[in-house]
Protein backbone atom coordinates (compact mmCIF):
# COMPACT_ATOMS: atom_id res chain seq x y z
CA UNK A 1 0.00 0.00 0.00
CA UNK A 2 1.14 3.18 -1.43
CA UNK A 3 -0.17 5.41 1.88
CA UNK A 4 1.57 6.23 5.01
CA UNK A 5 0.01 5.47 8.42
CA UNK A 6 -0.08 9.69 8.60
CA UNK A 7 -2.45 9.39 5.83
CA UNK A 8 -4.23 6.41 6.86
CA UNK A 9 -4.96 8.05 9.95
CA UNK A 10 -5.77 11.72 8.63
CA UNK A 11 -8.15 9.40 5.97
CA UNK A 12 -10.33 7.98 8.48
CA UNK A 13 -10.34 10.73 11.44
CA UNK A 14 -11.72 12.76 8.36
CA UNK A 15 -14.39 10.41 7.00
CA UNK A 16 -15.41 10.24 11.01
CA UNK A 17 -15.71 13.89 10.91
CA UNK A 18 -17.87 14.15 7.98
CA UNK A 19 -20.14 11.09 7.65
CA UNK A 20 -20.08 9.70 11.36
CA UNK A 21 -18.60 7.04 13.48
CA UNK A 22 -20.54 4.21 11.22
CA UNK A 23 -18.72 4.61 8.17
CA UNK A 24 -16.25 2.48 6.99
CA UNK A 25 -13.47 3.48 4.16
CA UNK A 26 -11.54 1.50 2.21
CA UNK A 27 -8.33 2.30 -0.04
CA UNK A 28 -8.60 0.27 -3.50
CA UNK A 29 -7.32 1.07 -6.98
CA UNK A 30 -3.36 2.15 -8.19
CA UNK A 31 -2.05 3.26 -4.25
CA UNK A 32 -2.85 -0.66 -3.57
CA UNK A 33 -0.08 -1.66 -5.74
CA UNK A 34 3.35 -0.69 -4.17
CA UNK A 35 5.36 -1.17 -7.27
CA UNK A 36 3.37 1.22 -9.49
CA UNK A 37 4.23 4.93 -9.34
CA UNK A 38 1.88 8.11 -9.06
CA UNK A 39 -1.96 8.02 -9.37
CA UNK A 40 -4.74 9.46 -7.51
CA UNK A 41 -6.59 8.25 -3.95
CA UNK A 42 -9.08 6.05 -4.77
CA UNK A 43 -11.29 5.27 -1.79
CA UNK A 44 -14.67 3.70 -1.01
CA UNK A 45 -16.93 4.98 1.57
CA UNK A 46 -19.64 3.05 2.66
CA UNK A 47 -22.13 4.71 5.09
CA UNK A 48 -24.04 2.92 8.13
CA UNK A 49 -26.80 4.40 7.48
CA UNK A 50 -28.76 6.57 4.41
CA UNK A 51 -27.90 10.36 4.04
CA UNK A 52 -29.46 12.93 2.60
CA UNK A 53 -26.66 15.17 2.29
CA UNK A 54 -24.22 12.42 1.19
CA UNK A 55 -23.06 14.25 -2.03
CA UNK A 56 -22.76 17.16 -0.38
CA UNK A 57 -20.22 16.10 2.14
CA UNK A 58 -18.56 13.91 -0.28
CA UNK A 59 -17.47 17.35 -2.24
CA UNK A 60 -16.90 18.57 1.45
CA UNK A 61 -14.66 15.61 2.31
CA UNK A 62 -12.68 15.38 -0.78
CA UNK A 63 -11.97 19.46 0.31
CA UNK A 64 -10.44 18.97 3.89
CA UNK A 65 -8.42 15.94 2.56
CA UNK A 66 -6.54 17.61 0.01
CA UNK A 67 -6.33 20.61 2.42
CA UNK A 68 -4.85 18.03 5.01
CA UNK A 69 -3.13 16.07 2.95
CA UNK A 70 -1.70 18.34 -0.05
CA UNK A 71 -3.26 19.06 -3.60
CA UNK A 72 -3.73 15.35 -4.56
CA UNK A 73 -6.13 13.88 -7.24
CA UNK A 74 -8.63 11.92 -4.40
CA UNK A 75 -11.70 9.77 -5.75
CA UNK A 76 -14.20 8.82 -3.83
CA UNK A 77 -17.09 6.26 -4.23
CA UNK A 78 -20.01 6.56 -1.94
CA UNK A 79 -21.88 2.81 -0.83
CA UNK A 80 -25.31 3.89 1.21
CA UNK A 81 -26.96 1.25 2.78
CA UNK A 82 -29.72 -0.28 0.54
CA UNK A 83 -28.30 1.52 -2.46
CA UNK A 84 -27.78 -1.25 -5.77
CA UNK A 85 -24.32 -1.26 -6.35
CA UNK A 86 -22.13 -0.63 -9.52
CA UNK A 87 -19.76 -2.32 -11.42
CA UNK A 88 -17.03 -0.03 -10.09
CA UNK A 89 -18.58 -0.39 -6.35
CA UNK A 90 -18.32 -3.98 -6.54
CA UNK A 91 -14.96 -4.41 -7.50
CA UNK A 92 -13.88 -1.48 -4.47
CA UNK A 93 -15.78 -3.47 -2.19
CA UNK A 94 -14.12 -6.79 -3.62
CA UNK A 95 -10.65 -5.22 -3.68
CA UNK A 96 -10.45 -2.82 -1.19
CA UNK A 97 -8.86 -3.01 2.08
CA UNK A 98 -9.72 -1.09 5.41
CA UNK A 99 -8.02 1.80 6.58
Amino acid sequence: MRLNQRSQQVIRETVTEVFGPSAQVLLFGSRLDDQARGGDIDLLVKLGQPDPDARRKELTLIARLQRRLGDQPIDILLIEPGERLSAIQNIALEQGVPL
